[in-house]
């Protein structure tokens, strides 16, 4: 469990990585989503197919339409959280975005008969309580917000759908699997809304691909050792470091409503951790 957790905790600090490159890439470079979404998919998928030098490759998984239902979810999950970090701050985004948590721990319990535990449950909705407090829909409810829940809603999905097929193949042929299908979706789009190059961008998208395809092919590292449900709290790690990367590359300071919304966030999300850990041994 142990092992499984650090494996969860560096994937969400490379996911957001990525996103805070594709933040720059739209707000400094006027870069479009799809396009970026776009690029992530091709050049992840490139990447991968380097490091895995042709060996285990199993593209047959490509005629199996739950790999394309899994690839769609993490296409419309990337394309939507990008679409939404154009325009709000990278910390509003995922505190939006962590509705994905409390659908991934019910889905799966619904769908794939795993484990409700009435103190995790509570813990969860008390870290969704933090999460409302750092976006404040009352007041900031845009475009861009839905964007980030719509964003949460699909990752949600995404989590259910790698642990349903978590067994079919390994974790590389499922990553190669959803940046092939993520690819292939959007190249219509992504191709049309292709930016003048320069070395900046091509460094920041290198960027976001690397750090997407990493943070994803840890995640599904640690969805294979451990219960997707048990380790659905670490995934507010992921707000952590938004929030670090906002300060640090953005210069945006969330106020003290967020901070209180962030303490409980990670309060909430490792106590039900810890609790999970207890009761499974």
């Amino acid at each position: 469990m142990l092992k499984s957790a650090i494996i969860m905790v560096l994937g969400m600090l490379c996911i957001p990585l990525g996103d805070a490159a594709g933040k720059l890439l739209s707000n400094f470079y006027a870069t479009e989503p799809y396009f970026i979404a776009w690029s992530r998919f091709l050049l992840g998928a490139s990447l991968l197919l380097i490091v895995m030098a042709g060996k285990n490759l199993n593209l047959q998984l490509l005629l199996d339409w739950r790999i394309w239902l899994r690839g769609s979810f993490v296409t419309g999950g990337i394309l939507s959280i990008l679409t939404a970090l154009s325009t709000e701050p990278i910390s509003n985004v995922f505190a939006a975005f962590f509705i994905g948590p409390i659908v991934s721990y019910f889905g799966s319990a619904l769908f794939l008969g795993e484990a409700i535990n009435k103190s995790r449950t509570l813990l969860l909705f008390i870290g969704f309580c933090g999460v409302l407090m750092v976006v404040k829909p009352a007041a900031n409810l845009s475009a861009g917000i839905g964007f980030a829940f719509l964003a949460g809603l699909f990752y949600g999905c995404f989590l259910i759908s790698s642990k349903w097929l978590a067994g079919q193949a390994s974790s590389k042929q499922l990553l190669l699997s959803q940046l092939l299908v993520g690819s292939l979706l959007l190249t219509p789009v992504g191709m049309q809304s292709i930016p003048e190059f320069s070395l900046d961008i091509a460094l920041l998208v290198l960027l976001s691909a690397v750090a997407s395809a990493v943070g994803n092919l840890l995640l599904i590292i640690a969805n294979q050792r451990e219960d997707a449900s048990k380790l659905a709290p670490l995934i507010y790690t992921q707000l952590l470091a938004a929030t670090a990367y906002g300060i640090f590359i953005f210069n945006t300071y969330p106020d003290k409503w967020s901070l209180l919304g962030l303490f409980i966030i990670c309060i909430s999300g490792f106590a039900a951790f810890f609790i999970t850990k207890k009761t499974s041994k």
